[in-house]
């Protein structure tokens, strides 16, 4: 006799006023897989899933859980019904121990020291069957985005989870935290666990994961095996057309220097050397990729040189004259009026401010514009409507609704808005961190052409990517860090990862 299956979903449909996000879904999930959801931003793959895990109520459908119809109206109907969901964006207390974070919401009592003694005991036995080694007295602030996602996984665990809904559960990891994430997944799925994950990268559901469902506009159009399918194929389907998974470019033309970085080091404050002696020099018309595993000082560059940091030392020109790099000049607001772009590497606390509306984050930094003012004190607000509804269309931005508070987009469609903010400007001078973080495969293609069209039209570009198929694919020269170096520069045309990879360890081909 055939076991029930996990997970069963019959008709599932959600809706968020005219907007439908989830249309008569089904969906039968085997025990014991790894089932992969793909689609593209918006698609509709988290908010089915928020479903499963109770944060959101179904307007019409129902759930099967082992075969065995449940209802599910709050997370704490689905942690019973033995599911657990590790969020894109953690859900830790940061000031927290691992074993506080843990417990918290399934303590034993008002008395902690009973619960933190049998979370104690349970965290070394998961720990020692899945592979999951975390000091459960360290505090959360301390941990790097990889135990992060450890303590996350263990805390499902510790409340009996047999189901897991992971959702990009790597879109903040290095390759290695990710392999390492892939072979507790693979040990999970050997202990008879089931697990969701919502990814955007093709690579990872080709290679984790046994099968695979694709949402396209909040529809479940189409579940393979991945063993009979391809990364192609799967983008086709997510999209409706055929998508380019490489970046076609010509050479670049660069022309004049329009960023030069002399010597320059920060400090932070608890005293720690994050940059030493950096120097670098970009041109008009190509793009200088910054490879390096997260850590390494990429984001303090490029935080200084786009304004947000003061440096220790150094300095920079821009265009042939000064750039302050410290002093009250040294800001975003004065780079975006002397044509310097900046995408942050983190969209929620840097690109956004998340309650605000759509249409007034795609103002923020450019507000000055004569184009937004109405008179010499106020601002155009028609105006920057407009232009906002206009940039949702021309970055195919979902829900196309200016009104929408920028948290209730998907992390995709977050990324697309200040995309479209800092790109349609055309800068002279656009630095990027982590361009497509949580973006789908069709966006990607999208926000790699408009790259490479602003090189084409002599804008400098400087990328920050943990991605290295994203540097290699995208940039004209490549400068790698390690431990706040500049450990070397390459022709992206004639490296390969494996020289690339040794630099980021620190080593070089004659040391390995």
């Amino acid at each position: 006799m055939t076991s029930a299956p996990a997970i069963e979903l019959r008709g599932i449909s959600k809706s968020f006023g005219p907007v439908q996000a989830n249309k008569d879904i089904s969906l039968t999930v085997a025990r014991g897989t790894i089932h992969g959801i793909v689609g593209e931003n918006g698609a509709g793959k988290s908010t089915l899933m928020s479903i499963l895990y109770g944060f959101y109520r179904a307007d019409r459908g129902e759930i099967f859980i082992n075969g065995r119809a449940v209802e599910i109206t709050d997370s704490q109907a689905a942690i019973a019904a033995g599911i657990g969901m590790v969020h894109q964006h953690f859900k830790l207390v940061e000031n927290f121990t691992v074993l506080e974070n843990i417990i918290l919401g399934a303590e034993d009592g008002g008395l902690l020291h009973g619960s933190i003694t049998k979370a104690r005991k349970a965290l070394a036995d998961l720990s020692e069957t899945y592979g999951l080694k975390v000091d459960g007295d360290a505090v959360i602030e301390d941990l790097s985005v990889g135990h992060l996602q450890r303590v996350e996984i263990l805390k499902q665990l510790y409340r009996e989870a047999d189901i897991l809904i992971l959702d990009e559960p790597t879109g903040v990891l290095t390759p290695a935290e990710a392999d390492q994430l892939f072979r507790i997944l693979g040990r999970l799925r050997e202990e008879g666990k089931t697990i969701i994950l919502i990814t955007h990268k093709l690579r990872e559901i080709m290679e984790i994961t046994d099968t695979v469902s694709v949402m396209r506009r909040g529809e479940m159009t189409a579940t393979v095996r991945t063993a009979d399918t391809t990364p192609e194929g799967l983008a086709e389907l997510m999209v409706g057309r055929k998508v380019l998974l490489r970046v076609e470019k010509e050479p670049a033309r660069a022309k004049d220097i329009v960023l030069e970085v002399q010597n320059l080091s920060f400090v932070d404050g608890s005293g720690v050397t994050r940059l030493k002696d950096i120097n670098l020099e970009l041109r008009a018309g190509e793009i200088l990729g910054i490879a390096g595993v997260a850590g390494n000082g990429q984001s303090e560059l490029l935080e200084i040189l786009g304004g947000m940091r003061h440096a220790s030392a150094g300095a920079a020109l821009y265009k042939s004259a000064p750039l302050p790099l410290s002093g009250a000049t040294a800001n975003g607001r004065a780079r975006r009026q002397m044509g310097i772009a900046h995408i942050p590497e983190d969209r929620q606390t840097a690109g956004l401010i998340m309650p605000f509306m759509a249409w007034e984050n795609i103002a923020f930094g450019y507000h000055e514009r004569a184009a937004y003012q109405a008179g010499a004190t106020l601002m155009d607000n028609a105006a920057i409507q407009k232009d906002c509804a206009e940039k949702m269309a021309q970055f195919d931005i979902r829900p196309p609704d200016i009104m929408l508070p920028a948290r209730n987009f998907s992390g995709g469609n977050q990324q697309k808005i200040v995309v479209a903010r800092e790109m349609a400007h055309t800068p002279d001078l656009l630095l990027i961190g982590q361009p497509t973080r949580g973006v789908d495969i069709g966006a990607i293609e999208f926000i790699h052409r408009q790259i490479i069209a602003l090189r084409d039209q002599g804008c400098a570009i400087l990328l920050v990517s943990v991605e290295l198929d994203e540097i290699m694919g995208l940039a004209d020269r490549v400068a790698v860090m390690f431990d706040g170096q500049i450990m070397g520069e390459r022709d992206a045309a004639k490296t390969d990862e494996a020289e690339l990879g040794l630099l980021m360890a620190g080593l070089t081909k004659g040391a390995a």
